[in-house]
């Protein structure tokens, strides 16, 4: 199943680039007249659009799949524990003051937005350490979920502040999107994927018997405190990172981790490279939907990913 997936995933990479408001060929792709507007498209637009969605879609998932082996609790995303929020309240407040700066290269919005999930880490973890000095699975995830409210009723509070421009800009960002022109947004999450993949790959192991308890994990040599903490501070911060650039783009941390595991089982050898297959699968097929659907306009990617989630819930109930 995973040479399904992988051969999956390479076919959707190859195609995807042909798609959009605007047509592009074959021919476009090794035109020797790199001043056409086909072939600016494809390899400054398209092109990196894709790689963006499927690398954001994969890590994204794999992000998800690991929250859901560390809390054993399958409705658990990323944007549960209030990562995504945090990153949303922080473009929100950068959009409402009006700013307009760059960072070596790197947009305020997008520092703003990093800034904010990494607020959103440090209150989860304080909250969460509040008694004992210790931290548990169980209160990490209770302030995660309440954090993500407060930030998410401070958003609403900024729109109501904000003018209808500010309130429209603040939607538009909340929505997520893959507005990629260039690959400079390709190579501002590349470390996060590589770090994400890098760090959940180590854990693979560790995982597999974390999803049987913590005491079961404790008692076959796992350090659990050490463990949450690495994955939790590290798999935040990637989070962070990707919705800086890509916004709060739905329920891919729920949805891949859900069907690779009925594909391929709960063993996280084989699961952490399916999840990742068909995150970047799914998001990118997504986005090519979002793209199209109703050309010359565009869906944003993180609306459809949302109406997608809303029946995978239902029909998980169902199961």
């Amino acid at each position: 199943m995973l040479g399904v997936l992988f051969v999956l995933a390479v076919m959707v990479l190859m195609v995807s680039p042909f798609f959009g408001s605007s047509t592009v060929g074959w021919s476009d792709v090794f035109s020797s007249q790199e001043s056409s507007v086909a072939t600016k498209i494809f390899w400054q637009i398209r092109l990196p659009r894709v790689l963006v969605s499927f690398l954001a879609g994969a890590t994204f998932a794999l992000c998800g799949m690991v929250f859901q082996a560390l809390f054993r609790n399958p409705l658990v995303s990323p944007s549960t524990l209030g990562v995504s929020t945090g990153a949303s309240l922080g473009a929100s407040v950068y959009i409402w003051l009006g700013l307009s700066f760059s960072l070596v290269g790197i947009s305020g919005v997008s520092i703003f937005a990093f800034l904010g999930a990494l607020l959103s880490i440090l209150i989860v973890w304080s909250l969460a350490r509040v008694q004992y000095n210790e931290t548990s699975t169980a209160r990490m995830l209770l302030a995660g979920v309440a954090v993500s409210f407060f930030f998410a009723s401070l958003i609403i509070f900024i729109q109501y502040l904000s003018d209808v421009t500010e309130s429209f800009k603040i939607t538009r960002w909340l929505m997520g999107g893959l507005f990629v022109f260039g690959y400079k947004p390709l190579f501002d999450i590349l470390p996060f994927v590589l770090i994400g993949c890098g760090t959940i790959w180590y854990f693979t192991n560790e995982l597999n018997v974390f999803a049987t308890g913590e005491e079961t994990a404790q008692s076959r040599g796992v350090d659990v405190s050490i463990m949450v903490k690495i994955i939790f501070v590290l798999v935040s911060l990637i989070i962070g990172g990707l919705v800086a650039v890509c916004g709060p783009i739905a329920f891919i941390g729920i949805i891949a981790p859900h069907i690779a595991r009925l594909l391929i089982g709960s063993d996280h050898r084989y699961l952490t490279p399916a999840t990742f297959l068909f995150g970047g699968l799914f998001l990118t097929l997504c986005d090519t939907i979002a793209r199209t659907v109703i050309a010359p306009v565009e869906i944003p990617v993180g609306v459809l990913t949302a109406l997608l989630g809303g029946p995978f819930f239902l029909w998980m109930l169902r199961r």
